[in-house]
């Protein structure tokens, strides 16, 4: 199992390129199951003079995996969440449950080819909150700070998408993929307008293969666009296109194995926005990573991590620094049983954030234990 360290990036880029190899392993375990569960504690305290001085997060989470044959296979994930933002004049704005919940079908259209998904986002977490806990979903999602559970609940909703892979010479492949969402409406927010989320297409192509030397590329680039969300009594929220690119390269260290990673999201400004509508400013995220596997003995891998993230942000045409955050720390994986693998996880990141041009220090743990099992 491994706990891959970019968030989001991971599935959109798997969805991208993995058709093949997904298929060979189905031929191998045609009905495999999968489980994977855990706890993950996650913790920011912040100097200066903000709003709140400490945001704390924990996370269950929840995910199945059921192939049915060589062909289709069902994922199912959920997790339960508990966060709190403790303010500076010492109240503390909390919630706890579980969110909303994915299954995914999986089908081989064309085994190794052609696959078709389609996702039905259950709403099971919270859709409806009080205008209390705004600060805290707003700080929960900030893609610096990277939190496990960045969302809480929603309408729901449905996707339904396909991904292609196909060789390239005879050990590179290329995999492109597309998908549409749409979204159900609901009330975010009590006593407030229903909201209508605008339809998302992305867009998404992958290569990967060996650059020489036991080193293993894998690369991808995905485009985001999404209609206006509407919202009953207000003008509508405006969301530019967004664009991410990934990219990563592994290689043999002695009998370690080193693992150098890369990424930048970018939002644009919405293309005519309307003078009476809500436009979320431009952003951008860019991160650098490294891996670095090292076995210790036939069933213990020590697994040390270090990344940086780096965020900007803003209306204007020059946008302005939000802040910038170092986790390092390290996993250790350890295989209790043929079927059975767990992974410790301990981090310390450590950053500034921007307050209105002034500059705030910010300090937290990650630590979590994950179990995953198969059979």
């Amino acid at each position: 199992m491994r706990v891959s360290p970019p968030p989001k990036i991971a599935l959109l880029l798997l969805g991208a390129v993995s058709a093949t190899a997904t298929n060979v392993r189905a031929q191998a375990t045609p009905f495999a199951t999968t489980a994977r569960s855990g706890v993950v504690f996650e913790s920011y305290s912040f100097g200066g003079n903000l709003a709140f001085d400490r945001i704390s997060e924990m996370t269950i989470p929840i995910a199945i995996t059921q192939r049915f044959g060589r062909r289709v296979v069902v994922d199912l994930g959920t997790a339960y969440a508990s966060a709190s933002v403790h303010q500076a004049d010492g109240t503390t704005i909390d919630h706890s449950g579980i969110i909303d919940t994915d299954i995914r079908a999986t089908i081989g259209v064309i085994p190794g080819r052609l696959l078709f998904t389609l996702v039905s986002t259950l709403p099971t977490g919270a859709a409806e909150v009080p205008d209390t806990t705004i600060p805290l979903f707003g700080a929960t999602a900030t893609d610096l700070l990277g939190f496990t559970t960045p969302g809480f609940g929603s309408g729901g909703g449905l996707s339904a998408g396909f991904a292609s892979a196909f060789k390239v010479g005879q050990s590179w492949a290329v995999g492109t993929g597309a998908s549409y969402r749409h979204g159900s409406s609901y009330t975010p927010v009590a006593g407030g307008g229903e909201l209508s989320p605008g339809g998302e297409v992305r867009a998404r192509v992958g290569l990967e293969g060996p650059l020489g030397g036991g080193k293993y590329f894998r690369g991808a680039l995905v485009y985001t666009t999404s209609g206006a969300n509407e919202v009953s009594g207000a003008g509508p929220t405006l969301i530019g296109d967004r664009a991410l690119a990934y990219a990563a390269v592994s290689m043999p260290l002695g009998s370690s194995s080193l693992a150098l990673y890369g990424w930048e999201m970018r939002r644009m400004s919405p293309r005519n926005a309307d003078t009476n509508a809500v436009v979320v400013p431009r952003g951008n995220v860019l991160a650098f990573g490294a891996r670095l596997e090292r076995p210790l003995s036939p069933k213990v891998t020590l697994v040390p991590v270090l990344e940086f993230r780096h965020e900007l942000t803003g209306p204007t045409d020059k946008m302005v620094l939000l802040g910038y955050l170092v986790r390092t720390g390290s996993d250790i994986r350890y295989r209790l049983s043929g079927q059975a693998t767990a992974v410790l996880q301990a981090q310390l990141a450590f950053g500034r954030l921007n307050d209105d041009g002034d500059s705030v220090s910010l300090v937290g743990p990650r630590l979590g234990v994950l179990i995953e099992w198969s059979r």
